[in-house]
């Protein structure tokens, strides 16, 4: 019939329709070939993505050290010194003296090596007191310290400053080598490098170091709301630490000055970021702050917020040391930080920020090689013009199917329709699927499978998402028997109905202003180009001619979208065990690779029914599902907790609670340990493990009946968790190992219906006061902050005074005022709790011999706690 190259007629059925079609190109692929299709992807993702992501640069030695250059080994030997003091909780020697003579003293040398004939450097140790309402609590800080210095070039008129800002404290036994150490010494290193180098700047560089922002991150409050410099302070860049080094992701910026990221374009070297990771983390997700937010709240000045996130199991751990840090992640970040202080101190936009005030961006980098950004509105313009090239292209393509196969268009439309239809339940599968395995995961008690294991979140998650994405589509070319359009167009259909779903989706998000719509847009994209240069040739006629372009155009978007997830993953896995034992923190993580999978996978999967038995593949998937749970759920690969790389966090309180009545009468002494899980296993893999929990029992009822459950709960974390927390008593009472004194020191009547009652409390750095009127009275005014008092935290919570102290012991001296209508102060008018937490303390014999029970793969943050509780 002639050259089989051409297209011919091949067939005409009973009904007298016909089908043009190549017969070499419409020939399915052997189904053999359908695992290395598969294999191709799977290798795309470790080859590139994955090293890629673990790209560091080669740190530089001293040998470099003439070259004015970022130099790692001396930044790392800081580092050293620096993580080597221990834990810095505020308020102790090593926080306040330690630390404090350590950087005063590298400071001094940068400052006598710097170009005197060039820069004035000022350096100024202050103390800062104040108040702040954070979650629920009044965050109250006294005497904590903060090292500011400024560079400012030689006759420098100008008024505005940048910031750049880290602290230097730590968690309760942690020497927070990543946190923020790391980010310390590398602004030290910034600092010697700019001091050293005849290139001068328009602007003065305010570099803070501060010493408090662990405990909700006074410090910075503190300088942004009382120092000299902190007015002139005009824009921010906030270092931070999240884990164990290597590459910082820059995951928050503005809000609404997008001419940051310009600077961060032109002057970053090796590019992270994602305003993904921005809408992520400003949801609440991840349940950690940074000293951007004081900055921005109370400052109200724009900056850019970038953190170290790989390996997060260490993060607040006895294991953030700086073994686990590269030296090369040092190079990366210095090199980094380096550049964007040099840019934007020569930025004009600095002189007046509010002139450049515009709105928020969308922003991403393409596996570090590249950073891509763009105005909010811009992506509006963006997102709508490719969705409707998609629809117009999709529509032209169905036209020409309709012409070639001497059809009509409202019979491939009728097609069309059902193919979308199918498209849908295919995409929802892709989703649901993961979630279900999570649940039922979950609801077994095996839930963190993967915590210590990430390479089976691929069984657990990616291929179910897989199985869901295929199935229906592939049952549906085995049914179908049309013959009046050929199967390459029914291929085609699928994908112009993926292609449908991700417009309508990206129009959505669009209007509901998430700026991660970007991420659905990408696939589209490329799709739309394939989808042209196919119509604009005759490989969309040409069989299966057109998937060759199709598949090679996916290959970006595949990167893209597997980059992203990856990086969220990373960052992600380690907080599900630390973020609380109320919810399934594997729902999360099954939604973002569920996501991830059909985004990257989505217009790949139909392709699987150009083979031959392309369900094949789908009993591949199945396969391996089925030996990932197994794994997961009967081995123990699939136990969350390894000692050292991946522990499972303890946290309790070694508690001596005191009950006194109005009377002055002790009610209640009791003494026990209070849990706080940070996971959802809770108290089961300490059972596993011998652990002594007999008479363990919820605080549930107590915090019905009783102020604060009645217990000493110690920050905002312990209260948003308390239903959740258990308690476990021992006869033995905790002896407290110093005193925690409230001095009731007079009561005042100030008019017939309200008193005054003052206090003194002295105590250990960190305690906290409950307050908690009776029915018939209201607390009027007090000598804490009045915005804390007017909006207070929501039922059945009493107030919450959450104290800190830094190089300043000095007692806390207070007043409270109470309104009663009848004027009668002779009775109950409200309870007073006052909590002593003694955080760098082990504790009693006893309290010792109970921790030492706990597994090897036990991460334990416990110290005893004194807690009092008044009726006045």
């Amino acid at each position: 019939m002639g050259n089989t190259e051409k297209l011919v007629l091949i067939e005409s059925d009973d009904s007298g329709s016909t089908v043009l079609a190549n017969r070499k190109s419409t020939s399915k692929v052997p189904w053999y070939f359908a695992t290395g299709f598969l294999l191709f992807w799977g290798l795309l993702f470790f080859a590139i993505v994955i090293p890629f992501f673990n790209r560091l640069p080669t740190a530089r030695t001293l040998d470099d050290a003439d070259k004015n250059v970022f130099i790692a080994e001396r930044a790392y030997k800081n580092l050293y010194t620096l993580s080597n003091i221990g834990t810095k909780l505020t308020g102790s020697k090593e926080n306040e003296i330690e630390a404090v003579q350590f950087l005063l003293s590298e400071l001094a040398v940068i400052k006598e090596a710097s170009l005197n004939d060039f820069f004035d450097m000022e350096i100024d140790l202050s103390q800062a007191s104040g108040s702040f309402p954070y979650k629920t609590a009044l965050n109250v800080y006294q005497g904590v310290q903060n090292i500011a210095v400024k560079l400012a070039p030689k006759n420098c008129t100008s008024e505005t400053y940048l910031l750049v800002n880290s602290h230097f404290d730590s968690k309760p036994f942690t020497p927070s080598a990543g946190d923020a150490g790391f980010m310390i010494v590398t602004m030290l290193e910034v600092l010697r490098v700019i001091s050293t180098t005849r290139e001068t700047f328009q602007h003065p560089i305010v570099f803070l170091f501060n010493g408090a922002e662990e405990d909700m991150m006074q410090a910075s409050h503190g300088f942004i709301t009382q120092h000299k410099w902190a007015p002139k302070c005009k824009a921010v860049i906030n270092l931070e630490g999240v884990g164990g080094g290597r590459r910082e992701i820059l995951f928050q910026s503005g809000p609404n000055h997008s001419w940051l990221l310009n600077y961060y374009k032109n002057y970053i070297k090796y590019p992270f970021a994602t305003s993904f990771a921005e809408e992520v983390f400003q949801s609440g997700i991840i349940p950690s702050d940074s000293d951007f937010t004081q900055f921005r709240e109370y400052g109200q000045i724009p900056g850019l917020d970038m953190a170290q996130m790989s390996n997060g199991y260490v993060y607040h751990t006895k294991y953030d040391v700086i073994d686990v840090i590269p030296r090369e992640a040092l190079q990366n970040s210095g090199d980094n930080v380096l550049g964007l202080v040099k840019g934007l101190a020569n930025a004009t936009e600095l002189h007046d920020t509010k002139d450049h005030t515009g709105e928020s961006a969308v922003f991403f980098d393409f596996l570090g090689l590249c950073f891509i950004h763009y105005s909010k509105t811009t992506g509006i313009f963006l997102n709508t013009g490719v969705t409707a090239a998609a629809f117009i292209l999709i529509f032209i393509s169905m036209w020409r199917m309709s012409a070639v196969s001497n059809v009509s268009f409202c019979h491939v439309a009728c097609w069309f329709t059902l193919v979308l239809i199918i498209q849908v339940i295919s995409f929802v599968l892709g989703l649901a699927l993961p979630l279900i395995v999570s649940y039922v995961m979950d609801d077994l008690g095996l839930s963190l499978a993967f915590y210590s294991t990430p390479i089976l979140e691929i069984g657990l998650y990616v291929c179910p998402s897989l199985i869901g994405l295929s199935l229906p589509i592939t049952i549906y070319y085995a049914l179908q028997g049309n013959k009046n359009i050929s199967t390459g167009y029914h291929v085609q259909l699928a994908l112009h109905s993926q292609a449908v779903i991700l417009a309508i989706l990206v129009i959505c998000l669009t209007a509901l202003g998430v700026r991660s719509a970007y991420i659905l847009l990408i696939p589209l994209i490329f799709y739309v180009l394939s989808l042209a240069f196919n119509l604009l040739t005759t490989l969309h006629d040409r069989g299966y001619a057109w998937a060759g372009l199709l598949k090679a155009s996916q290959i970006i978007p595949f990167l893209h979208s597997s980059y992203i997830v990856y990086v969220l993953i990373v960052i992600l896995t380690p907080v599900c065990a630390r973020s609380g034992s109320a919810s399934n923190k594997d729902l999360p993580v099954a939604v973002l690779i569920a996501a991830g999978t059909v985004l990257a996978f989505g217009f790949l999967v139909p392709l699987i029914n150009t083979f031959r038995r392309p369900s094949f593949m789908v009993f591949s998937l199945l396969a391996i599902s089925a030996l990932s749970i197994y794994l997961a759920s009967s081995t123990q690969i699939g136990f969350p907790f390894r000692p050292k790389t991946s522990g499972q966090r303890v946290a309790y309180l070694q508690v001596r609670n005191k009950f006194y009545e109005y009377d002055g009468t002790l009610s209640k002494d009791e003494s026990g340990y209070l849990f706080n899980f940070q996971d959802r296993r809770k108290e089961s893999t300490f059972v596993e493990a011998n652990v002594n929990l007999t008479g363990l029992y919820s605080i549930k009822s107590k915090c019905e009946k009783q102020m604060m459950c009645g217990m000493p709960l110690y920050d905002y974390r312990y209260v948003l968790n308390r239903l959740e927390s258990k308690f476990l008593p021992r006869t033995n009472p905790i002896e407290p190992p110093a005193e925690t004194k409230l001095e009731f020191l007079s009561k005042t009547l100030l008019n017939p219906t309200t008193a005054r009652y003052e206090f003194n409390l002295t105590g250990p750095s960190h305690m906290s006061l409950f307050i908690q009127a009776y029915e018939d009275v209201e607390i009027s005014n007090w000598s804490f902050s009045r915005s804390y008092l007017d909006n207070p935290p929501p039922y059945p919570l009493s107030y919450h005074i959450y104290f800190i102290y830094g190089i300043d012991n000095s007692p806390l001296n207070f007043f409270l005022e109470f309104t009663k209508e009848d004027g009668d102060f002779e009775v109950p008018v409200f309870q007073l709790g006052v909590s002593g937490h003694y955080i760098e303390l082990e504790g009693d014999a006893e309290s010792q011999e109970f921790a030492s029970t706990f597994p090897s793969y036990g991460i334990l943050a416990t110290w005893p706690v004194l807690y009092q509780r008044f009726i006045f």
